[in-house]
């Protein structure tokens, strides 16, 4: 799921919740609902996640098999 995913990715680059809300201009609290499974983000949100990852935004959807199909391998991102 999208949470779990952005959780991992957070915790895999060190940063803390508050400092992805700062990064996103959003509030802790916005932030925190994104990691619930409480809230999505918007389009822009999920793009400027993308890019502080270095990630597609397929990952961060969970579009495994989309990604395999296009022959990018998805561990390359866990």
């Amino acid at each position: 799921m999208f949470n779990t995913r952005l959780r991992s990715l957070r915790m895999k680059y060190k940063y803390t919740q508050q400092n992805m809300a700062d990064m996103l201009q959003i509030s802790l609290n916005a932030y925190q609902k994104y990691e619930q499974a409480e809230r999505s983000p918007s389009l822009d949100s999920l793009v400027k996640l993308a890019d502080i990852f270095n990630v597609p935004t397929d990952f961060l959807l969970c579009r495994d098999e989309f990604l395999k199909s296009l022959g990018v391998s998805v561990d390359e991102y866990q």
